[in-house]
């Protein structure tokens, strides 16, 4: 009986081109995030208008009166120079093409844009109200700077819309991790 055995011959993997096991790479980083020119966009725009709802309160005379009106103010000038200075870490990243993705940068950014994103909104709530009240409830408005102080709490709210989707990417980045 003439039974054929089987017989296995190794056969060896291609050699890859890339040289060796590649390591894990993220897709693309999502404009808005730290380090993309969406972030750095976003970051200007919460600068702007936090120096302006800024410049708008302090133009008046009666703003320290008004404990919001302080607020307000205050919390303008944390979110100008928070945005300032992660303005300029975009600025750096983007220049030497250097990823800001990782753990310890992204807890930071998610947790000072959680910070001053609460208090801009927070303190645009609270000047809305007393504007609301002297305008509307006390027919106040002729003695009172209100259109200046309307101006300013709308640029609040723009600057805590731009500070939002800053704040949102970067914990969802966090989050995904």
């Amino acid at each position: 009986m003439n039974v054929s055995h089987a017989s296995v011959h190794p056969v060896e993997d291609p050699p890859t081109t890339d040289g060796g096991n590649a390591p894990r790479v993220r897709m693309k980083d999502i404009q808005g995030m730290p380090g993309t020119p969406g972030g750095l966009t976003l970051r200007i725009c919460q600068l702007i208008f936090a120096v302006a709802a800024l410049c708008v309160m302090a133009t008046t005379n009666d703003f320290p009166s008004v404990t919001a009106f302080c607020f307000l103010v205050a919390a303008a000038g944390l979110q100008s120079l928070w945005s300032l200075s992660l303005a300029i870490v975009d600025i750096y990243a983007l220049l030497v093409k250097r990823s800001l993705q990782n753990n310890q940068i992204l807890s930071l950014f998610a947790v000072g844009d959680g910070i001053t994103s609460t208090l801009t909104f927070a303190a645009a709530c609270a000047s809305a109200g007393i504007t609301v009240l002297i305008d509307n409830d006390l027919q106040n408005c002729k003695q009172n700077h209100c259109v200046q102080f309307e101006t300013a709490t709308a640029v609040a709210f723009i600057s805590w819309f731009s500070a939002l989707p800053s704040f949102l990417l970067n914990f969802w980045s966090l989050a995904s991790r």
